[in-house]
């Protein structure tokens, strides 16, 4: 009995934890770390960054000695060689041979010191790329997490204005039959309850198609009940807008990936401008060689007429008797190489101008992009700050015709005009107040503040 009262109690557990995953609430750091964490970008850039550290571990190889290994076993049937008295026989032989070498880099040019540590910045500007890579997904999460929030407001006005058009019905219903407005303009009130009605099907839309990018930006596989917090504050928390375009800058040259990727590519060009001057320079190499080798064929040797075999000597002995050493230097040094060693510098020079010219492009661009980001920034909150008063003009204007129009002193027209013109100004107010937030996000990105704190 016990055992089955606990049943409904697990039931009722899991509806409620059901019910509070169907209705969780996104916020704008967990949709940001939701992304960095399964966006296939990001795992594609993670990917390189293993690729750099399997390099480096191949540069390091090249200061390792090599050592191989080699046997072999044949059988010559028929005439061949008596390994012992050198002359032909017909007769059935078996020959193995085993050997090993090892292999040094004494001097190469310091083509290898240099490919190491070209493979160390390789890993530096991997790691870069994914960092800028996490910082393009956070700017794209921060506008798709917006157009939702903006989305949503438009819903609630449109709604709101609905209900008031909807209400302004009613009473316009009764204005007419106490004959003190026309009925003419009962239909007008109509016809714009159901333009009210398409405007709010339009943002229903909006909203939707709003969640559903931004669910996919996450790689959410199921989104169907995917919302996001409403936060709707407009507030620049860090003061961004207090700091000059020039600080900004001076600080974006010290904070920016893009940089930092242009000035790592850099040194990996002077990098290959090294190694490819070596091909100029000597190399010398070590190395040491054993080899032995054992024949499995009897000899023989003719005494008064008759052939005496003689057995083959045993494995081992034959491995001791039969082993040889070689171990020396080898000198090789470029005299012509069909140009092959100029033109790759010719090329690596080529490519090391390449990027000075990326690190002074990316300088001028950074300076371009601060400079607009804190005019659009500033141009932002000057649009916003004028839509406001726009909008508390257009609610007396509002308010003012409906009252004129409730004892019959304005026409329909002109009232559902002073409506349209709200509803333009309320819109005004959502587009300009997302635009200057996502502008403010962009001013702080540059300044070195990220969408999230860690």
């Amino acid at each position: 009995m016990k055992k089955n009262s606990c049943i409904p109690f697990v039931f009722i557990l899991l509806l409620s934890l059901s019910i509070q995953a169907q209705t969780k609430k996104w916020t704008l750091e967990e949709c940001v770390k939701y992304a960095i964490d399964n966006n296939i970008s990001i795992k594609q850039t993670e990917l390189d960054t293993k690729t750099a550290e399997i390099e480096k571990k191949g540069a390091i190889g090249n200061f390792i000695p090599s050592l191989n290994s080699n046997a072999s076993h044949s059988w010559n049937v028929g005439l061949n060689q008596d390994p012992t008295t050198g002359l032909l026989r017909n007769q059935t032989t078996q020959y193995s041979s085993m050997g090993a070498g090892v292999g040094v880099d004494i001097y190469k040019g310091l083509q290898n010191q240099n490919a190491l540590r070209k493979a160390n910045l390789s890993i530096i500007a991997a790691k870069y790329q994914l960092t800028k890579m996490q910082e393009d997904v956070a700017l794209n999460v921060a506008n798709a997490f917006l157009q939702v929030l903006f989305n949503k407001e438009n819903l609630k006005v449109q709604q709101e204005q609905k209900g008031i058009n909807e209400k302004q019905l009613l009473r316009s219903e009764e204005l007419v039959k106490a004959g003190s407005v026309p009925r003419g303009d009962l239909l007008d009130i109509k016809a714009t309850v159901a333009s009210n009605n398409q405007k709010v099907i339009a943002a229903e839309n909006a909203l939707l198609i709003s969640k559903l990018s931004l669910s996919q930006l996450l790689q959410l596989k199921e989104f169907y009940d995917f919302d996001v917090t409403d936060d709707t504050s407009v507030k620049d928390e860090n003061n961004i807008l207090a700091q000059t375009p020039i600080a900004i800058y001076d600080k974006a040259k010290e904070q920016r990936t893009e940089l930092k990727i242009a000035k790592t590519n850099l040194e990996i060009a002077e990098k290959n401008v090294a190694i490819a001057k070596g091909g100029f320079q000597p190399t010398l190499q070590g190395f040491y060689n054993f080899n032995t080798r054992i024949s499995y064929a009897d000899t023989y040797t003719v005494s008064n007429g008759v052939a005496v075999a003689h057995p083959a000597a045993p494995f081992g002995q034959q491995f001791t008797d039969n082993k040889g050493q070689a171990f020396g230097a080898q000198l090789s040094i470029p005299i012509f190489n069909g140009w092959s060693a100029r033109n790759n510098v010719e090329r690596s020079k080529v490519s090391l101008e390449k990027s000075k010219i990326a690190v002074e492009q990316e300088e001028l661009s950074l300076q371009r992009n601060v400079y607009t980001a804190f005019t659009d920034a500033k141009g932002g909150l000057n649009a916003y700050e004028s839509a406001l008063s726009a909008l508390e003009a257009r609610e007396e204007a509002y308010n003012y015709a409906k009252e004129k129009y409730a004892v019959g002193m304005m026409n329909s027209f002109d009232f559902n005009q002073s409506q349209t013109l709200l509803s333009n100004a309320q819109s005004e107010v959502l587009r300009t107040k997302y635009d200057y937030i996502f502008k403010i996000k962009i001013l702080e990105f540059y300044f070195g503040i990220p969408i999230i704190k860690n």
